[in-house]
């Protein structure tokens, strides 16, 4: 009995893990992403970015490469004007290989200003890559949505 339920234990795992490609393992990171957004996650969300990753964001004046100031742009943004959320809607995903991911579409972000809620729509990227056994965001851009 014992054996049998290790082996039915193995199958769902193996089974489990099999579903789970490219698309379902960069949008997980994504999701996690969002996640941390809201929660105010900085370490969340550094980890969760390659140390090698190019970042650019909204209010970005250049390319950050370093995983120093990703954490500085998070801990300006993310811990004032609190709550905030990221949502990003109905994502499209490009499939490059089994280790590499784009994922972009609209997205929205909210916070609290002087009391009042805010949102705004963006346009938003990421790049997914597999890195050893891990997924990493190696690329992110994100951009207002135009008037």
């Amino acid at each position: 009995m014992r054996a049998l339920l290790i082996a039915m234990a193995l199958m769902t795992w193996l089974g489990s893990t099999a579903i789970a490609g490219p698309t379902e393992e960069a949008l997980q990171v994504v999701e996690k992403w969002a996640q941390a957004v809201t929660d105010a996650n900085v370490d969340g969300i550094v980890r969760l970015h390659a140390p090698d990753a190019l970042f650019l964001s909204t209010g970005s004046k250049t390319v950050v490469t370093t995983p120093e100031a990703i954490r500085a742009h998070f801990e300006q943004a993310l811990l004032r004007n609190r709550p905030r959320t990221a949502k990003l809607a109905e994502p499209a995903v490009l499939v490059v290989s089994d280790t590499v991911v784009v994922v972009t579409g609209v997205d929205t972000v909210t916070s609290v200003r002087k009391s009042t809620p805010v949102s705004g729509n963006g346009r938003v990227t990421f790049i997914v890559a597999k890195r050893g056994s891990d997924w990493h965001i190696v690329h992110f851009h994100r951009s207002a949505m135009p008037n």
